[in-house]
């Protein structure tokens, strides 16, 4: 997703955010998303080259990825995943495939925002009822661009938290996700899911992103720890292996150690401009090193 600004808090802050969420419940734990005993690995169908296009499934069995995050893509004609006739046929491709769609994406909220557009809650609250049709677990709510949510604009945040404290008993009856992708700190992700109150509202967790704002990205993932619902991967434009803002194998420590079995989803581009064998590459370094 689009990068914004963000400096990252003093660690008193992040300290007082953590004993504010604390300890796990139990019950938190039995809503964290287990991909299965078995690592998996997942794209989204932007970085695919096919955004909103059920053509993307095809093209991840051809790569061998276990999955895809589908565009919500509202409101574009023909495509919306709200209408019963395209979540069938979706829902068909994921089983003649055999690719599973463990997510789906609102990137359309980083130009229809959730924290001052009534639509972007209706959109999201059709996309829990498209995710569990196709039997996706997570809902990447993006707060970029034009979306992009600070902490000192209580309105905004206000309105978050609002909108996401009416939805929650939704997702939970569903038993879909709400997982926030922003440039806010851990340390304020804590805050607002604090706000919130519902273990059915998470993080989505971008390594690059955090890195990219100059954050300790492993401290991070130990902070969030059972908050984290899904990660994306990406290194810039260069493959997964190349050098680069994020240090992916202490990040893979970190998420051993907070006993993360979720799944790794890509968004990473193709430097050769061969995407099969580009992504074929990143996937085999996934499963090296995160394994």
């Amino acid at each position: 997703m689009p990068l914004s600004r963000r400096d990252m808090l003093r660690g008193a802050a992040a300290g007082a955010a953590w004993l504010a969420l604390g300890a796990e419940s139990s019950s938190a734990a039995a809503t964290r998303i287990q991909a299965s005993s078995r690592m998996k690995t997942a794209m989204c169908d932007w970085n695919l080259g096919k955004t909103g296009d059920v053509a993307a499934i095809a093209l991840a069995r051809e790569i061998g990825l276990d999955g895809v995050e589908v565009s919500v893509n509202f409101p574009g004609p023909g495509q919306q995943l709200r209408d019963p006739a395209v979540q069938r046929e979706y829902k068909a491709a994921l089983k003649r495939e055999g690719v599973s769609a463990p997510s789906l994406a609102l990137g359309v909220l980083n130009s229809v925002p959730l924290k001052s557009e009534p639509k972007a809650a209706i959109w999201l609250s059709d996309s829990i009822d498209a995710a569990r049709a196709l039997g996706a677990k997570v809902i990447l709510v993006a707060f970029f661009g034009d979306g992009d949510i600070e902490m000192e604009k209580t309105a905004e945040i206000n309105r978050v938290v609002d909108v996401l404290k009416e939805l929650a008993p939704r997702a939970e009856k569903a038993k879909v996700i709400l997982g926030l992708e922003n440039t806010l700190s851990a340390a304020d992700n804590l805050r607002l899911l604090e706000r919130v109150g519902s273990e059915w509202v998470q993080v989505y967790y971008d390594f690059w992103n955090s890195a990219y704002e100059g954050r300790d990205v492993p401290a991070e993932i130990r902070l969030l720890s059972k908050h984290i619902c899904q990660v994306h991967l990406k290194n810039g434009d260069a493959l997964l292996s190349a050098p680069g803002k994020v240090d992916f194998p202490a990040c893979a420590q970190a998420l051993r150690e907070i006993d993360y079995r979720g799944w790794y989803v890509l968004e990473t581009s193709s430097p050769s401009g061969n995407l099969v064998t580009d992504t074929r590459a990143n996937v085999e370094y996934v499963r090296e090193h995160f394994a």
